[in-house]
């Protein structure tokens, strides 16, 4: 009876003990907390606690037991470049949980997002152009091919030898754009031309020399703000993070 009761205490002991790992490697128990933590981690990327998800999770979880433990057989944790590779995605990884924390503190609000989307609109104009250049390398060269343009050249043939390669192979079109998409002597000389009219006289930039001609003109086709809200919240997250970054390096006592 009392071999029964033993054998009946160690049964219910073992099944306890096995509840509360999903696996035994080598004598050494994988918890069934840190498989509970895992699915956390991968419900939160939108991923659903299925019996299939915790079987692939199990089976990582088994053969990273035994990479490690074969790592530690070899004492691969105490040579020290790999010491310092450690430290520093330690490093990363508590950098990042600050950076979660202080977003976390001072959040991006809707108002914010707002304003940055207002002050895009603003900055587009209410008018988009669709140009095409020529950028070359002296304002001899642009005033040629103005002459050339002038006499009946097509753009298509001059545009090849533009600087610009992103336009030079369809005839110099650029994409429709706001006046603030351009540098500014580019975009003071575009938005003086009407349909159809080209510069006169070269315009200079820090790129070059340009002969500019507006194809067409059309009202701003902005995005709505729900289209663009985690765009323009994730810039000012970015924003935010870099200035609490220059604000702890300003503050750091450093000799």
């Amino acid at each position: 009876m009392l071999r029964v009761l033993a054998f009946s205490a160690a049964l219910v002991a073992s099944t306890t003990v096995f509840a509360q790992n999903i696996a035994v490697v080598n004598g050494k128990p994988i918890p069934k907390a840190r498989e509970d933590a895992w699915v956390e981690q991968l419900k939160k990327q939108g991923q659903q606690d299925t019996p299939q998800l915790r079987a692939q999770v199990k089976d990582q979880l088994i053969q990273r037991e035994v990479f490690m433990q074969e790592v530690q057989k070899r004492g691969l944790a105490e040579k020290p470049d790999v010491k310092m590779q450690l430290e520093l995605q330690r490093q990363n990884e508590l950098i990042r949980a600050l950076m979660r924390d202080e977003l976390a503190r001072s959040p991006v609000t809707d108002a914010e997002v707002k304003a940055a989307y207002e002050e895009q609109k603003k900055a587009t104009g209410s008018k988009e152009y669709k140009v095409r250049h020529i950028l070359v390398e002296s304002e001899a060269e642009a005033k040629d091919a103005t002459a050339q343009l002038k006499k009946g050249a097509k753009w298509e043939d001059l545009a090849k030898k533009s600087k610009d390669p992103g336009s030079a192979q369809r005839g110099g079109e650029l994409d429709w754009a706001g006046a603030g998409a351009y540098v500014k002597p580019f975009s003071d000389a575009m938005v003086k031309l009407d349909k159809g009219q080209m510069t006169e006289t070269p315009v200079q930039s820090q790129f070059g020399w340009h002969v500019i001609k507006v194809d067409d003109i059309r009202e701003a086709q902005f995005p709505p703000l729900e289209q663009v809200s985690p765009q323009i919240r994730e810039a000012l997250q970015q924003q935010k993070m870099a200035a609490f970054a220059e604000q702890l390096r300003k503050n750091a006592k450093v000799q």
